[in-house]
């Protein structure tokens, strides 16, 4: 096996998330640690506040039968309760078990009867009507102040914020850095989701080893949209801000409305900003011929810009790194809490390559190219899930992490998920992330492009609009070179044929060409699982929900609900309507 490791000591950890918490709110008391947007303006919450509350509801938890290690599941969208909880629970022993906001009843069901949770909180009525009776659930926290409470055991998040003379001891400063504080479930998989099970030591020893990579400060502003049942938005980006002392602003669109972002942005001024290249695309594409937005956006406080997910293609990164603005790329998933490597600021980026080990992490290549992964960072393991256990760890302790990769004297250079990476007819491999992201990159009216093809003759593409850039009027959105501003499916079917062939020419392997492409008039959501929360796509889900599509396009008649249109890259005749 190959490894590699970085030069830089990791140091001391900080040994839970309760002296974290207790340290800063020492250090900086009465400056903004939160803001959170109400009636137009952003509201502050000061570091003395929160930890107040965090342990009067530390506190007030004890009197409804909770203790440490306990499970709460958290099923809300961002908010400052939310904060609040989650951190009165894991600073006193308990572990937070986060979930999508918006989930269905089904599927709550199946996350509270695997989390084997005791309590569970809720943002609101939509949540309390998805949430089933379970038998296990010793109280419902709700988040809004509702005037009548629908079952016996909800209570009002507000009596757990009560001043009743907070407990001393209520949050565990003498935690063990190994106890678990966060089971977190994984996206994209089929079935019963795994659930990562995270400890103290892994969520700071990351911070602690970020710390040698970036400085951030109690002057830091982080405008954040990020999920937090998700490890990008959860872990990553928030334990960033509260390690750190900067202040978490909370994006009020949640990265949906670009326009709404950018008003945002212009009140709280981020020096950072964490997010992925559809929506850095979005607010990029604003910029494009007004000053003042251009100005905006790009201000000179901005310290640097993260992209994770996906790669930010270069005519994107190029806007930012024109102006000096670093663009800082990582990689790893939640099992791994979730960074190990990270790109140098320093150093110009390179296609493909995600960056050098942090501190404390060691990266090992396998003999098949899978990446392997060693260090502080990594989980305990998945909660009641033996067999995916096994198959997870090496005997000498390595986490295999199903992505393929090589060691490049730049950094780890990415190849694709072990499990996508496929088997033509003839025997001949296709690596499809290659092919997406191709398409991707030669037009901007392509939000998803998903390359499928195992066991067949030749590959094909399923290709999803952007559909806010094909409603914009004609001229203001910038075209891709060669594009031609389409307004339709139609329009963007007839576009989009010089732009796959152009995809093929660029192809070494004649075998990896694309034959033929269907554009769908439809979108990807993380409600249909078919988008995960950091907005990547869910390709088991995609070939699960567009089976028929996919059939079509090697030959099959099947009916089809949606307006479709299937691009012919092997006959003149380029672009064949099909029946909505």
């Amino acid at each position: 096996m190959q490894i590699v490791q970085s030069d830089i000591v990791l140091g001391e950890v900080t040994q839970n998330i309760a002296m974290m918490l207790e340290g800063n709110a020492a250090r900086y008391s009465n400056r903004t640690m939160y803001g959170e947007k109400h009636n137009g303006e952003y509201c502050h919450t000061t570091w003395a506040e929160f930890l107040h509350s965090v342990r009067n509801v530390a506190s007030n938890l004890a009197r409804y039968g909770y203790q440490p290690g306990s499970k709460v599941m958290v099923y809300s969208p961002n908010r400052l309760e939310m904060l609040i909880l989650e951190m009165a629970v894991m600073a006193s022993g308990g572990i937070s078990v986060p979930i999508f906001a918006y989930f269905q009843k089904e599927t709550v069901e199946i996350l509270l009867n695997h989390s084997d949770c005791s309590f569970v909180a809720v943002a609101g009525e939509l949540q309390l009507s998805r949430l089933p009776q379970h038998a296990n659930i010793k109280h419902v926290f709700v988040f809004d102040h509702l005037e009548t409470l629908p079952y016996p055991n909800c209570v009002l998040f507000s009596e757990l914020l009560a001043d009743h003379g907070s407990e001393p001891g209520a949050l565990l400063t003498d935690a063990p850095a190994d106890d678990i504080c966060l089971n977190m479930y994984t996206s994209g998989t089929m079935g019963v989701p795994k659930c990562v099970q995270l400890t103290h030591r892994n969520i700071l020893s990351q911070q602690a080893a970020l710390q040698h990579v970036w400085h951030l400060n109690e002057d830091d502003r982080l405008l954040a949209y990020l999920p937090w049942h998700h490890s990008f938005g959860g872990i990553f980006e928030r334990f960033s801000a509260l390690y750190n002392g900067a202040a978490l602003m909370l994006e009020s669109s949640y990265g949906k409305d670009p326009g709404q972002i950018m008003e945002n942005w212009k009140q709280v001024k981020p020096s950072c900003f964490f997010s992925v290249p559809k929506v850095y695309q979005s607010l990029i594409e604003l910029t494009r011929g007004d000053k003042e937005a251009e100005q905006l956006f790009f201000h000179s406080g901005l310290k640097f810009v993260f992209t994770a997910a996906a790669s930010l293609p270069e005519t994107l990164s190029v806007e930012f790194e024109k102006r000096n603005i670093p663009v800082l790329e990582g990689w790893g998933l939640t099992e791994t809490s979730p960074c190990c490597t990270i790109t140098d600021p320093t150093l110009k980026r390179e296609k493909g390559i995600v960056g050098k080990p942090i501190p404390g992490v060691s990266i090992g290549i396998a003999d098949d190219g899978e990446i392997c992964v060693k260090g502080p960072n990594v989980m305990v393991g998945y909660y009641k899930n033996d067999d995916a256990n096994e198959k997870a760890f090496t005997a000498d302790g390595w986490y295999c992490t199903g992505d393929v990769g090589e060691l490049t004297p730049a950094g780890l250079k990415l190849v694709s998920r072990k499990d996508r990476i496929f088997k033509l007819a003839n025997g001949e491999k296709v690596i499809p992330s290659d092919l997406e992201m191709l398409i991707q990159s030669k037009c901007s009216y392509i939000a998803y492009a998903v390359i499928v093809g195992g066991g067949k003759e030749y590959p094909v593409a399923l290709l999803f609009p952007n559909r806010n850039e094909l409603s914009q009027p004609t001229g203001a959105v910038a075209s891709t070179e060669g594009c031609k501003c389409p307004r339709s499916i139609n329009e963007l079917g007839n576009c989009l044929h010089t732009c796959l062939r152009q995809t093929n020419y660029s192809l070494l392997q004649k075998f990896a060409k694309i034959k033929f492409a269907m554009v769908i008039d439809d979108e990807l959501s993380i409600e249909r699982n078919t988008l995960t929360p950091s907005l990547k796509f869910a390709p088991n889900k995609i070939q699960e929900a567009y089976k028929a599509h996919i059939e079509n396009l090697y030959g099959s008649k099947n009916s089809i609900s949606e307006e479709v249109y299937i691009v012919n890259l092997t006959a003149d005749n380029p672009f064949v309507p099909e029946t909505t």
